[in-house]
């Protein structure tokens, strides 16, 4: 299997608010994120020769399908290829997957990447529901997604012997830690600091988890130019470049496996385990220095710390407990405040946290950039109680 590592480089990124944009429709943000990213290029649409565009809840532009031409329409292309990808919440990693893959493959040297989306207009309090319930085709349970987290947190506490007590002030922990960051994170939805007690005694909203455990639904979009890496230099000095990208699928394994454990996530192992090999990576707690990951649920970042090596299993406790992945911490995990304090507008996540990334490695994240920043790594999951999309990508200076 070949590998992408230096040879695809990010030489632009844009990122719009994420909140509640009731004044912004669709082609509002993918005007916004666009123009952002084209700026920080240096390059004019003209020189865009393909595009790939990502949205997963298409409701503003129904009466044209599922397609590619909103971003066409926004931006005024004139008849570049564009592909509209999806892979619920790792649509995102996926958009600048496929287009790093065509970049590396010599077809194009300049493209735009954009994932968009706008749910608070949709009226539902969650992610919208797109088919009714239940749904005899589907094998699995229709649950909502705090449901099945919430699964995965008690059968963690119990696996590895925590009280309720001790489960919730370390997923508290997680969570104080991802608000402070998002206070220093302007773009983000929150903007609130919290306390240990405060997120333990909140409402529940699935035991365990509460109101604090849960990140928000959100508008917002973000933006990436890509060109190939010999071509970088031409375009920025502190261009960021593609070490490694991964991608699993599950097939509902979990369903069928009578010993699924609830407390690792394998689709985020294999991803994982993709995106080292590529960028040549053993040592994933000590070589790499910022990582923005999936917080969907406090418990899930948790798994994460695990999954992705950076902790040993049934030990991610401990680090939580000793500041490990705060932004002063060893690995500094979330220094934007994450989709705790962005809110996850699904198509728009991958990219935006690949927007943080971008930002350390340049030097430019203001007052939470960290001290060392060589680095990084973005994971974004998605899927069902038992089966998941996993995207993991590594950017280095």
């Amino acid at each position: 299997m070949g590998d992408i590592k230096d040879k695809v480089a990010i030489i632009g990124m844009g990122c719009t608010q994420f909140g509640e944009l009731w004044d912004k429709g669709v082609e509002d943000l993918i005007v916004d994120a666009c123009s952002e990213a084209l700026e920080d290029a240096g390059v004019d649409l003209k020189d865009i020769q393909a595009a790939w565009y990502g949205t997963s809840y298409d409701f503003e532009f129904r009466e044209s399908g599922s397609t590619s031409q909103p971003l066409a329409h926004a931006l005024k292309t004139d008849y570049i290829p564009i592909t509209r990808v999806e892979n619920a919440c790792a649509t995102g990693g996926e958009i600048i997957r496929n287009a790093a893959f065509a970049v590396a493959a010599g077809m194009y040297d300049i493209v735009l990447c954009c994932g968009i989306e706008k749910l608070k207009d949709v009226g539902y309090a969650g992610l919208p529901v797109t088919k009714s319930y239940p749904d005899p085709g589907n094998i699995e349970p229709q649950v909502l997604p705090v449901a099945y987290f919430a699964n995965y947190a008690t059968r963690y506490f119990h696996r590895y012997g925590l009280s309720y007590e001790e489960g919730k002030r370390t997923l508290a922990q997680i969570e104080v830690k991802n608000h402070h960051n998002g206070v220093l994170s302007p773009k983000a939805h929150f903007h609130n600091e919290i306390t240990v007690e405060q997120a333990v005694k909140a409402p529940m909203i699935c035991y365990p988890l509460g109101l604090f455990d849960c990140c928000g639904v959100s508008d917002g979009g973000a933006a990436a130019i890509l060109t190939r890496a010999d071509l970088a230099p031409n375009f920025r000095k502190d261009y960021v470049l593609i070490k490694g990208l991964g991608l699993a699928i599950g097939g509902r394994q979990g369903s069928y496996l009578p010993d699924y454990d609830f407390t690792h996530v394998e689709e985020t192992v294999q991803a994982a385990q993709q995106a080292y090999a590529q960028a040549g990576i053993t040592n994933p707690r000590k070589e790499i220095d910022l990582a923005e990951v999936h917080d969907c649920f406090s418990i899930t970042e948790l798994l994460i710390y695990e999954d992705l090596g950076f902790s040993p299993r049934g030990r991610a406790k401990e680090d939580v407990e000793a500041g490990t992945f705060t932004v002063q911490g060893e690995l500094s995990v979330n220094p934007d405040g994450g989709l705790k304090c962005f809110g996850h507008p699904i198509s728009a996540s991958g990219i935006r946290m690949m927007y943080e990334v971008y930002k350390q490695l340049q030097g430019k994240a203001g007052p939470r950039q960290l001290k060392k920043a060589d680095l990084g790594l973005t994971h974004s999951l998605g899927g069902y109680p038992t089966s998941h999309s996993v995207s993991v990508s590594i950017l280095g200076r």
